[in-house]
């Protein structure tokens, strides 16, 4: 039986740490990020608006982030093989309903089950298999090199499924890319993550998941976790419309997107820096307040044309960092032996949040008279995120 805390030795933990970054680019890149690719074709090929088809995405991630709770408590006590195995045969199974679909009710029930499939193969599952097979002293290390393949996932699928459209409809493109997700995935969760799930660490927290849950100090992380996800998210849609607002052309938009995705890359890598130098409190609300003023400055700057791209790129800095302070929010203080629970409550509003992120800004930017005030207002949810956060932390922290 394992000891109680982290894996013996590092050979194990490595292969798996290999494993779940193939993994992580392979499902975000298909079960995300094909989708904003093949919108536009579902909806000329089937005749449905773009607000019916984009909805079903939309209810996919608010399933994920319903299922994501239960999803935990199995983690919890059965580690991810189980989970992220049946994760990765129930994506296939779910892109071949969404593929097949000739009625948007169909349609709906496809992405309703790619939801529940994204619960059990994406971050969540991924990070709690890393920070109790990692420990305290090796898990930050991991936990930025899957984000940062997390990251690519975009690099490496959007043009991938762009060029599969390019000879394929959009039904064939998605079932080419559920076959190269399921011959990737399916065999690497099962033969790869075969290492024996640690027993509760020693000195773990006394208090229950339930217990942790409903106390103060959570409820707060999860209102300043949620505020912030809302100001960080909102920028990756809304920042097309601001620079078309400042007379720029959505080509310099697509390339501001695009330095901002390296920008996350890393702002990741400099995790592991910034928390061998500041405390959980001061991080987590220094991440924030550094979000808050990069949109402040996002709304700000007239122009030039570089000045923006540069302000764009600093806030997707800062969208990486804030990715990694959401990974470590609860190991950080509580410890991990109900990481996957905790962590899956938590979550659950972030994943609304950050869905509804680019509807809150389309809807603010008509009553406030553009998006430069709508990046005032996200600002501002940043400052009142960061001050909330301080009160996230509890009399007692894990050491």
């Amino acid at each position: 039986m394992a000891r109680p805390g982290v894996l013996r030795g590092h050979a194990g933990p490595r292969r798996a740490l290999a494993v779940l970054c193939l993994t992580q680019v392979t499902g975000w890149g298909v079960l995300f990020y094909g989708f904003p690719v093949l919108a536009p074709a579902i909806g000329a090929g089937t005749g449905w608006s773009d607000t019916a088809v984009i909805g079903a995405f939309s209810v996919a991630q608010l399933v994920m982030a319903v299922v994501g709770v239960p999803v935990g408590r199995l983690l919890d006590r059965h580690g991810p093989r189980v989970v992220m195995t049946t994760g990765s045969v129930l994506s296939v199974a779910a892109l071949a309903v969404v593929a097949s679909a000739r009625s948007l009710p169909w349609f709906y029930a496809g992405w309703v089950l790619v939801g529940v499939a994204m619960a059990g193969v994406l971050y969540q599952p991924a990070f709690a298999a890393l920070t109790r097979w990692h420990g305290p002293d090796r898990r930050v290390a991991a936990l930025t090199a899957v984000t940062v393949a997390g990251g690519l996932a975009s690099t490496v699928f959007a043009p991938l499924t762009a060029g599969l459209a390019a000879h394929l409809d959009w039904r064939q493109t998605y079932l080419v890319l559920a076959g190269l997700l399921g011959v990737i995935t399916v065999p690497a969760h099962l033969f790869g993550l075969r290492l024996p799930w640690p027993e509760q660490p020693a000195g773990a927290h006394t208090r229950g998941p339930t217990a942790i849950a409903r106390s103060r100090p959570f409820v707060l992380l999860v209102t300043a976790m949620s505020l912030g996800a809302l100001a960080v998210h909102a920028i990756v849609v809304a920042l097309v419309p601001l620079f078309a607002e400042r007379g720029l052309s959505t080509t310099t938009a697509a390339w501001a997107l695009g330095l901002g995705g390296v920008g996350q890359v890393l702002g990741r890598l400099g995790y592991g820096p910034l928390v061998a130098r500041a405390g959980v409190r001061a991080r987590t609300a220094g991440v924030l307040l550094t979000a808050a003023a990069t949109t402040l400055l996002l709304g700000l700057v007239p122009g030039p044309a570089s000045a923006l791209v540069a302000a764009a790129v600093l806030a997707g800095v800062v969208r990486g960092i804030f990715t990694l302070v959401q990974a470590t929010a609860v190991s950080d203080r509580w410890g991990t032996a109900h990481y996957g629970r905790l962590s899956g409550i938590l979550h659950a509003p972030l994943t609304v949040t950050s869905a509804a992120a680019p509807w809150v800004a389309a809807a603010l930017a008509g009553p406030l008279g553009g998006y430069p005030a709508v990046f005032a207002v996200l600002a501002a949810l940043g400052v009142v995120a960061a001050v909330v956060s301080l009160k996230s932390v509890p009399h007692y922290t894990p050491g």
